[in-house]
């Protein structure tokens, strides 16, 4: 692409830079300039952080009380409802970034509508975005005759240059109960070219690049963001506006579209310079070149804030983004592993801003990398199994490919169905996606939402919202004792307020203040009891909801009514020792992996409970066993030394700065946040959970597993305390028996037990000898059950305990048996657990066409291998045992084909 700058260019980083100092330095209103926010929020209604507000969102819902009037930021989103359509048309990516000014109570319609047109159309010289008024149109909701006067005073535009616009395009809320108000846009017309004059659903002509929404409504039903019942006026009014980075980007730099951004494109002249092809020369090229650029960058964030590759969720979403660019890239001519070429092109341009990306890179790297190395070997296998699957539906004259062909494709190939979809929609083909659907609910049922999530939802959080307007945040003393003095708040039973629980009944109390420690952080709440007069409660769970701490009760004794009185509330205090242990533990063994592997071996999930820990981390490879038993003797050592645990408050940025880990997907409050550190430096991470106070307390930390989770995702596990110690002892008495049952002494019990299994192979080897012979006397019957497919006989058999030369003398000896009539033998031995594959044809069956490489070059990538040989007599290997049936089943279409 020629580099025919316009006037108005400004690089991407320019634009961000100028957006946040317009409101941070703004004379009049300084606003807080807030930092992005990680893509992975806690919030239940979200797999990612789609929109510049998001983090603000406890703060018009009234859950939290913000720390600042007015606020500024630059948030990274991530969309992906339209992935099928990026690329497809220049609307539609997935990753972007939001530019946002907010007010709470402070200023409203006319400061923001001040603010906006001030930047937009101040001259570069003079630091604003320099775009020329003539071709500017504010939009307003039809009816806000508030919203036009201001815009004629503070524009001077006349009244035919304000466009009236209906709620679908001109109205905001979550969808759900809570704020909402109208919308003003601030559109710029493209010309002509891309539609009709004053054609406001043109998209294309008349493009809106930043949306005011003035929060003036409390809604109290939503059937859609527009579609709302107003139950009065908020008491305070709030302003959330956002400006799409992307568009303004490629309006200032003179470009048709977000791809063709000084950030962008770069990605798309390295895919050219490796495929040998070129933008702009093709529709369907383009479309490739557009999905790349696009999954490249968006999966460089994800990775980046901790996601991993998985079949679930966010990692299903990775793994989607990072498998279309591969397979575009492939579309485009270019075999090779591809990520290493793409992704540093994209690392180098987002890395200027998000600095992180540079410092973690090995990591992002690693994760991205082995996904691409497994797609590769799932694309071999599985494209060619699809491409016979089409050709024999289109040779029946048919138009659909059958779920059952689908599903066994994502059973056995690892297809997502998406894929085939795709793949189907190239090929002129549709899917049968109701069987398909049909088949995966019959062979499992699908996980049940994690009982946390169901708590937050924002239907159920009403209910909530009015107990903490009333009374206020709970008081929280987890940090300073075990019992508290309290006094009731709410009951709840089934999210409504009840009059009472009776014996036996669980539900829902609110205290006014608690010891209880709260589940986070990967810490499991508190065990314990509430007693009162007349009664007595199980603690069950304890959960967060905004300020207020909620605990999940069990009536053991009495009845419980909201007028009960002199509440005690006592922790068990073993639970919390355990807990204590086991949450310092983690942070132990996180400091040991990383003084073992590197510093790139970062924590992505933890769980924790009295005695236990888990902890799962980005790693691609398996740790070797000496791996795993240094990081325990780094832990042990550390608790041997009773380093000090000290925990301090700080803001996170001074965190950062002083080298505390913040862990990926974690919300931290940027005005104050709780440093956790074990043996000063050696361990310092952001945390709230509770600790030891030395780490000796933490008894011992005993490693009982290590194992993937998920592409570029291990896990180790751990007993702590007590049950590490237990753990030992069972270890112990194991070897004690051992070497009793065996006669030996427990220096000797290795030498002993590999000499016992020595024996025990070399009995089974006799074994084998029979049975092998017992096989190769068996070619007549193999013979006799062939099966007649299009002519031919087609014997496909298994043959058990048989490998190498003796499944190749099998099959000459089986094709021998079947006569002239045209014949296939495909046999598959699994031989000391090892795959070999031998096909064989007659002469008849090559007068059909039918050669022993072709059927053995079909079977062989199901079974994760390869081999070759004449036309007449092919052998070869493979790897997955488990998929010597599916090999087998597929001959009879191999065959056909």
């Amino acid at each position: 692409m020629t580099d025919d700058r316009p006037d108005t260019w400004l690089s991407t980083a320019e634009i961000r830079r100028r957006f946040t100092s317009h409101f941070a330095d703004n004379a009049e209103l300084p606003h807080t300039a807030v930092p992005s926010a990680s893509l992975l929020l806690d919030d239940p209604n979200l797999l990612f952080v789609n929109a510049g507000m998001v983090p603000f969102k406890p703060y018009f819902l009234g859950q939290a009380t913000p720390p600042f009037d007015r606020a500024t930021s630059v948030q990274k989103c991530i969309r992906t409802p339209d992935i099928e359509e990026v690329g497809k048309t220049t609307r539609h990516g997935t990753f972007f970034e939001m530019c946002g000014n907010f007010s709470f109570g402070d200023y409203f319609k006319e400061g923001a509508i001040t603010l906006a047109w001030d930047l937009v159309t101040k001259a570069i010289a003079d630091g604003g975005f320099g775009f020329d008024e003539s071709v500017l149109y504010p939009s307003v909701l039809d009816g806000d005759d508030e919203a036009v006067a201001l815009w004629k005073k503070i524009s001077g535009l006349p009244d035919d240059r304000i466009v009236r616009l209906p709620p679908s395009e001109n109205y905001w809320s979550m969808g759900v109960p809570g704020p909402g108000g109208p919308c003003s846009e601030i559109l710029i017309d493209r010309g002509s070219a891309y539609g009709a004059d004053r054609d406001w659903d043109a998209g294309d002509r008349y493009l809106e690049f930043w949306n005011l929404v003035f929060m003036q409504d409390d809604i109290s039903a939503a059937r859609s963001k527009y579609d709302v019942d107003i139950a009065g006026k908020l008491a305070q009014t709030g302003i959330d506006t956002g400006l799409g980075l992307e568009r303004v980007a490629y309006l200032l730099q003179g470009r048709n579209n977000m791809y063709e951004t000084d950030v962008v494109f770069p990605v798309i002249e390295k895919a050219q310079e490796l495929t040998g092809k070129k933008y702009g020369s093709s529709y369907d090229d383009d479309v490739r070149f557009r999905v790349v650029a696009d999954h490249i960058r968006s999966s460089l964030m994800l990775i980046g804030d901790g996601v991993t590759p998985g079949n679930e969720g966010r990692g299903y979403v990775l793994r989607r983004l990072l498998r279309r660019a591969i397979r575009n890239v492939r579309l485009l001519g270019y075999e090779d592993p591809a990520l290493p070429e793409l992704m540093p092109v994209s690392r180098d341009k987002m890395g200027e801003t998000y600095t992180d990306l540079l410092g973690d890179w090995d990591r992002i790297a690693r994760v991205a990398f082995a996904e691409e190395d497994a797609f590769r070997k799932t694309l071999q296998a599985g494209t060619q199994i699809f491409d016979l699957a089409a050709t024999e539906v289109k040779k029946g004259g048919g138009t659909t490919v059958s779920g059952e062909k689908a599903f066994a494709l994502h059973d056995t190939f690892g297809f997502p169905i998406d894929l085939t979809l795709e793949m189907a929609s190239e090929a002129g083909l549709s899917v049968d996606e109701q069987g398909f659907r049909s088949l995966m609910a019959e062979q499992r049922e699908r996980a049940k939402a994690d009982a946390k999530s169901k708590k937050g939802q924002h239907a159920d959080l009403s209910v909530y919202r009015g107990i903490l307007d009333a009374h206020g945040p709970t008081e929280w003393l987890a940090y300073e004792t075990l019992t508290t003095e309290s006094a009731p708040v709410a009951l709840l039973s089934g999210g409504k307020a009840t009059d009472v629980l009776g014996n036996g009944e669980v539900g829902e109390l609110v205290l006014d203040r608690t010891p209880f420690y709260a589940e986070s952080g990967g810490q499991i709440a508190d065990a314990g009891v509430i007693e009162f007069e007349g009664g007595r409660l199980e603690v069950l769970d304890v959960q967060r909801q905004n300020g207020l701490i909620v605990h999940q009760v069990r009536v053991v004794d009495g009845e419980l009514t909201p007028s009960a009185k002199h509440f005690l509330a006592q922790v068990d205090p073993e639970w919390r020792i355990g807990a204590r242990q086991a949450h310092s533990g983690t942070h132990v063994v996180h400091a040991a992996l990383r003084e073992v592997l590197g510093p790139t071996a970062m924590q992505s999930g933890s769980y924790n409970r009295p005695g236990y820990l888990r902890l799962d981390f980005g790693w691609t490879q398996s740790l070797t066993t000496g791996q795993v038993k240094e990081i325990e003797e780094v832990s042990n050592n550390a608790l041997r030394a009773d380093l000090p645990v000290a925990w301090d408050y700080m803001t996170l940025s001074q965190a950062k700065d002083w080298g505390a880990i913040a862990l990926f997907g974690e919300k931290y409050d940027d005005s104050k946040v709780r440093v956790v550190e074990i043996g000063g430096p050696w361990s310092r991470e952001l945390c709230g959970g509770t600790h030891v106070s030395h780490s000796s307390q933490i008894g011992t930390v005993a490693i009982t597993g290590e194992a993937s989770v998920g592409s570029g995702n291990r896990r180790i596990e751990a007993f702590t305390g007590v049950e590490g110690f237990k753990y030992l002892a069972r270890e112990r008495d194991v070897v004690a028996q051992l070497t009793e049952l065996l006669k030996t002494q427990p220096q000797d019990l290795i030498p002993r037990v590999g000499d016992l299994i020595e024996r025990l192979k070399a009995a089974e080897k006799e074994l084998e000898k029979g049975r092998v012979a017992a096989l190769l006397a068996s070619a007549g019957q193999i013979a006799a059950a062939a099966t007649d497919v299009d002519g031919v006989a087609v014997v496909a058999a298994r043959a058990p305990g048989a490998s190498g030369g003796d499944v190749r003398t099998l099959a000459m000896d089986v094709r021998s048996r079947l006569g002239e009539k045209p014949a296939v033998v495909v046999l598959i031995g699994d031989g000391d657990d090892k795959v070999s594959i031998v096909a064989a044809t007659n002469a008849g069956a090559r007068d059909k066409g039918l050669w022993a490489n072709d059927l053995l070059r079909g079977v062989g990538p199901i079974l994760g291998g390869k081999g070759g040989g004449k036309d007449d007599l092919a052998q070869g290997g493979g790897t997955d045992v488990d998929k010597i049936d599916d090999a087998l089943a597929l001959v009879p279409t191999l065959v056909r084909g």
